[in-house]
């Protein structure tokens, strides 16, 4: 794929060999304790648990570690975990945000500040880089669920903001923001639509990217991924702009 890969790049994931995808299946576990502990344990009465439990079943979390996660919250001695965004600098000018679930807030600031440290960024203050990023909702569909007009007029009657379509070969298919307050609205109106999407999350989207090049790209990827490799830690994202051609460089 020519050019740059813009958002592709902005919400950092790693390889799904099996290692890491046992440790995104424990984070997805989390995210499902944690909702249904902050609110009623059935999906239907639940927008962050039905969120959640659709974020799992999107990642081919089995449906009994679903069921035993959304059980866990209901126990007495279910960890009381906190949820912690961190800003900071990366390499090249990028803005990161790290997004934290954590039993243990003194050891997740210090891993989270120590690997910044690491790999040439500085933590800031609250609101020192989110003001570069929109909170958005962020649906996802395969291009074979429908065309560029069809997704984009459903999107659109569904009170959606925007809608960006890839239909290449390699394409990714289509991904439709909306409002933060109304994406289980909108994603409700396309599942009706064009069935159960592929990926229903919360993101912070950026709305200036910044162009990464040279050995920034090493270093700023090397702090990426160790900070998904966290075990308190989320989601991170961040304003890279990284070309193709840089990402081939990386070998």
């Amino acid at each position: 794929m020519a050019g740059h890969s813009k958002f592709k790049n902005i919400m950092h994931r790693k390889g799904r060999a099996d290692a890491a995808r046992s440790k995104l299946f424990s984070k997805l576990s989390r995210e499902i304790t944690v909702a249904a502990k902050t609110g009623l344990p059935d999906p239907a009465m639940n927008p962050r648990l039905r969120l959640a439990v659709n974020n799992a079943k999107a990642e081919s979390l089995p449906k009994d570690v679903i069921e035993r996660a959304i059980k866990k919250s209901q126990m007495g001695d279910a960890a009381d975990y906190t949820e912690i965004r961190y800003e900071g600098m990366g390499p090249g000018g990028v803005g990161v945000i790290v997004e934290v679930l954590t039993d243990n807030k003194n050891r997740a600031a210090s891993n989270v500040r120590s690997l910044f440290s690491k790999y040439g960024g500085n933590l800031g203050a609250t609101g020192s880089v989110t003001f570069n990023f929109d909170r958005l909702g962020q649906i996802e569909y395969p291009a074979a669920k429908a065309s560029e007009d069809d997704m984009m007029e459903a999107a659109i009657e569904a009170g959606a903001q925007d809608v960006e379509s890839d239909m290449g070969e390699e394409g990714s298919g289509h991904t439709v923001y909306t409002a933060f307050e109304d994406l289980n609205e909108v994603s409700s109106a396309l599942e009706a639509k064009f069935g159960e999407a592929s990926s229903t999350k919360i993101v912070w989207k950026p709305k200036l990217l910044n162009e990464v090049t040279g050995d920034s790209v090493a270093t700023l990827m090397k702090l990426l991924d160790a900070l998904d490799e966290d075990d308190d830690v989320q989601n991170v994202y961040s304003s890279a702009d990284i070309s193709e051609e840089e990402l081939a460089k990386l070998g």
